[in-house]
């Protein structure tokens, strides 16, 4: 069993229009929703894998009970829990406008719900639990923190999953980041921008080996149209992938985690990790949604996906 924690849920909404022009009136092609926030997208792609996964985090108001209800409508069957933690706040949409024309997409996030420290209190028995269940092998700790939690909150879940002997994902950014890294997770997976801001380092080799140094087992690093780069205690490798995509990025590195988690999962060696994210990444480029990938094109990118010794 795999636990996804995301403590800034979101009901993803996405419009499609011919082309997206300031300052003028948008007739939209389409309307989609869907369940969000990035562990959420990382638990859906793992379910369509056939993992067993466990959602939780916050929810609350309309918005909450329409993502739980898309969750539950999406889920493989059995492969997918609803543990989420109510909130009497409301889950923030996040708005996707697709231009048609150029493929592009421009996002609008709104901020998450206040979260009471009676209701941290709450999630944090959820989170115990999950972990106490001798079925569960991984965490993955996912997107950012939602208004009153404390900017630490991520590295006392890393403790506690430590505690738990539960291999611990870590998936942030900013001082969230750099709070959690101190608690030493088993994995950190930032973009090379987020890898560059919590060390200083431009080059994405020598940035994730001083994040090693710092306190992560392994750095899995995404590098955009370059793939991926891991620098772990076994070695350390470079998945590039088949071609650039013209697409929705939405949600590519969830999937990017989903896949290095499913592999672990299956005792995938490093190498075998960083094809299965890189090619999930892709396929999701080519999906309509985060949380989805094209099944046909992750099986001929898997093909493709090229695995090589990290230079330095």
């Amino acid at each position: 069993m795999i636990i996804t924690v995301t403590l800034n849920t979101a009901l993803d909404v996405t419009y499609r229009v011919a082309a997206l022009r300031p300052h003028t009136t948008h007739r939209v092609l389409a309307t989609e929703e869907r369940p969000g926030g990035k562990g959420v997208n990382v638990a859906r792609v793992l379910a369509a894998l056939g993992h067993r996964t466990v959602v939780t985090g916050f929810a609350g108001g309309p918005c909450g009970a329409e993502l739980r209800r898309l969750l539950a409508a999406a889920a493989p069957a059995g492969l997918l829990t609803d543990a989420l933690v109510p909130t009497a706040g409301a889950t923030r949409r996040t708005v996707g406008v697709v231009d048609e024309a150029t493929g592009d997409t421009t996002m609008f996030n709104e901020p998450g719900p206040t979260v009471a420290p009676a209701e941290w209190t709450a999630f944090l028995g959820v989170y115990r639990e999950l972990l106490a269940d001798p079925a569960a092998t991984a965490v993955a700790l996912c997107g950012s923190l939602p208004p009153g939690l404390p900017v630490g909150a991520y590295a006392e879940l890393v403790r506690e999953a430590r505690a738990a002997g539960v291999f611990v994902v870590l998936d942030t950014s900013g001082e969230p980041l750099r709070r959690g890294l101190a608690a030493r997770p088993d994995l950190i997976k930032p973009n090379a921008d987020e890898l560059t801001g919590l060390t200083g380092f431009s080059e994405p080799a020598r940035a994730a080996r001083h994040a090693r140094r710092r306190g992560a087992r392994a750095v899995a690093a995404s590098l955009g149209a370059d793939g991926m780069l891991a620098v772990t205690e076994e070695g350390d490798w470079q998945a590039r992938p088949p071609g650039r995509l013209s697409g929705n990025p939405t949600g590519a590195g969830d999937s990017a985690v989903a896949g290095l988690l499913s592999g672990l999962a299956e005792g995938l060696p490093w190498p075998g990790r960083l094809a299965r994210a890189v090619a999930l990444s892709a396929a999701t480029v080519l999906a309509p949604a985060a949380g989805e990938f094209d099944p046909a094109a992750y099986a001929a990118a898997l093909e493709r996906v090229e695995v090589v010794p990290a230079a330095g």
